[in-house]
């Protein structure tokens, strides 16, 4: 979504509801979002102007970059609140700039203990999605205390302060959130909460109109107050138990709504995970990303292993190494024991892949290499049966933060689909995530993304640090489901193969190759590399927009560039505590 403007204008409340709506009127002038700033003191950029102003004020006030991005994240839920919220998830990857080490926070929502491989099988997508069924138990709470006991300065309530003064005060609904909402119109009006929160009048809020989500501000107060225990067995759970197991839907509805499997014990045994980051070096750079759960830091890893065993790099090279990146994903990583990680990272397996990329397109969907620690003459690829790819939406958010004392922060928070299940857990003002719908729905016998009891749904969520010489460069990520691994490999080719600015890299035109017959793209990459691309075999199909990545770089003497989306999903917002020292 775009990002919006907080006024508070001249205020009517709508009778028995628990939005606010405003008439647009005498509005004070507002600070433009930009998508670009430079400077010193700390920086951050998300989608949204009302959450970037959060993290910075955080940061203004002496806080961290850990507290900011938390600030910045809940209030996300407020104004991005069909990307984010608290009952969703997502993975932060975090630069301490005092010990100098990288370290992550996996934040995935887990399946139910209930689960099974079998659980989704036969259930139409659409059908699994808007439901309890696709509920997973939420991480997000759980990893913003984990991260700020470990790396911040702010308590819990301390960092929600932001989120709750602009859930209070309102946001003024754009084009974006009112098409959002008008697109989510059919489902929304399934579920009494969900109507009322998002659809009050029956109908979606006026574009200039104020938002106010004045029962989600009370829920960031109680839990502010209480803490995580609240939700994770305590009397916020039950209700989102209640909520999964017998979901409100709207008397005389016609959708078929499935409960879901989750109890309370089920959020009382969760827990955010730290992990060791995923670590390959690229032409004298260490980048970091995000292990499984996510799929995010190793094919990200290996297609820039891959990339750097070949004598060049352009658009075919780039499509290629991430095709075959993607046919080992698919293979092996899941939430399982065993995935070889260090091998699909390894030098000789990348030698191995890269020495099956030539002047013609390998035929897609191209089968998985055989990561075993023995690599010399390249092995055949055979051609595999098609696997079909679901639509990628602009589902997911990501924002990013340093600080002033170099701290750096990349981190990606989810609820999955655009809105969610949509489902809103009545009196409490915020959606339930659909993430156990990225799970395989199978059967897919030997799939490493099967459902199973307790397991993280495999994402492809893909948060990146790079350091040079062992001091933070760059920080980048982007949502859209699995075009995140693209559009996260395809921005750093972009700055450190195509010599583009991290800005230029951001806009330029985009494409996605997952190991599929056809690679979507984006208008101007079609019209750049289109008759290059055909003549070497592939096949390019329009995808009107991949990605919304917000990114920072520090150019040398403190100075740090923060970035965000010009255009896609509206242009984002980047801004700097200080434009000079």
């Amino acid at each position: 979504m775009i990002s919006r403007g907080s006024t508070v204008l001249a205020a009517a409340i709508l009778a028995g509801s628990s939005v606010l709506l405003v008439r647009p009127a005498t509005a004070a002038p507002q600070q433009e979002k930009q998508p670009v700033a430079e400077g010193y003191g700390g920086a951050v950029a998300t989608v949204d102007l009302d959450a970037s102003r959060a993290a910075l004020g955080v940061l203004r006030r002496g806080g961290n970059a850990i507290d900011a991005a938390v600030a910045g994240a809940a209030t996300l839920g407020v104004t991005e609140p069909y990307s984010a919220g608290l009952a969703g998830g997502g993975y932060i990857v975090y630069y301490d700039a005092r010990h100098g080490r990288v370290h992550t926070i996996d934040g995935r929502e887990t399946a139910p203990r209930a689960m099974r491989s079998s659980s989704l099988e036969g259930v139409p997508f659409d059908d699994a999605v808007t439901s309890g069924l696709s509920a997973g138990v939420p991480g997000s709470v759980a990893q913003w205390e984990l991260a700020l006991r470990r790396f911040g300065t702010l308590s819990l309530g301390q960092a929600l302060r932001p989120a709750i003064e602009v859930a209070s005060r309102g946001f003024t609904v754009d084009q974006t959130f009112h098409d959002q909402t008008a697109s989510n119109a059919a489902r929304f009006k399934d579920f009494t909460s969900t109507a009322r929160l998002y659809l009050p009048g029956g109908a979606p809020p006026a574009v200039g109109s104020t938002f106010r989500n004045p029962e989600l501000a009370e829920t960031y107060r109680q839990l502010g107050r209480r803490g995580g225990s609240w939700l994770y067995g305590g009397r916020l759970g039950a209700e989102i138990v209640a909520t999964v197991k017998r979901p409100p839907v709207t008397p005389g509805s016609t959708r078929t709504v499935r409960p879901g499997l989750m109890e309370l014990s089920d959020l009382a045994a969760y827990r955010a995970v730290e992990r060791r980051p995923t670590k390959v070096t690229y032409k004298g750079m260490d980048v970091y990303g995000m292990a499984p759960s996510s799929s995010g830091g190793s094919t990200v890893g290996e297609a820039l292993n891959i990339l750097q065993a070949l004598p060049g790099v352009g658009a075919h090279e780039y499509l290629e190494a991430s095709k075959l990146a993607f046919a080992d994903r698919g293979k092996y990583v899941g939430d399982i024991p065993g995935v070889p990680l260090g091998q699909l990272l390894s030098e000789g397996f990348a030698k191995e892949r890269a020495c099956l990329i030539g002047e013609r397109a390998i035929p897609a969907p191209a089968a998985p290499g055989d990561p075993d620690g023995s690599y010399g003459a390249c092995r055949a690829v055979p051609q595999e049966s098609a696997k079909p790819i679901p639509a990628e939406g602009p589902e997911t958010t990501h924002l990013v933060v340093a600080d002033r004392w170099g701290n750096v922060v990349a981190y990606n928070i989810t609820i999955e689909s655009t809105g969610g299940n949509g489902i809103v857990v009545p009196g409490r003002g915020f959606l339930l995530n659909n993430e156990l719908t990225d799970f395989t729905f199978g059967p897919a016998p030997g799939d490493p993304n099967l459902p199973g009891p307790g397991k993280r749904p495999r994402s492809s969520m893909a948060p990146t640090i790079v350091l040079r010489n062992g001091e933070p460069l760059l920080a980048v990520g982007s949502p859209g489901g699995s075009t995140i691994i693209t559009t996260v490999l395809q921005i750093l080719v972009n700055r450190w193969d195509f010599g583009m600015t991290l800005p230029q890299a951001l806009a330029a035109p985009r494409a996605t190759q997952r190991n599929t017959a056809q690679t979507q793209a984006e208008q101007g990459f079609i019209d750049r590399y289109g008759p290059e691309l055909t003549a070497r075999g592939h096949s390019l199909v329009l995808n009107p927009e991949i990605g919304a990545a917000t990114g920072l770089e520090f150019l040398g003497g403190g100075r740090v560039q923060v970035v965000a989306e010009p255009v896609r999903r509206g242009g984002g917002s980047a801004l700097v505590v200080s434009g000079r020292r």
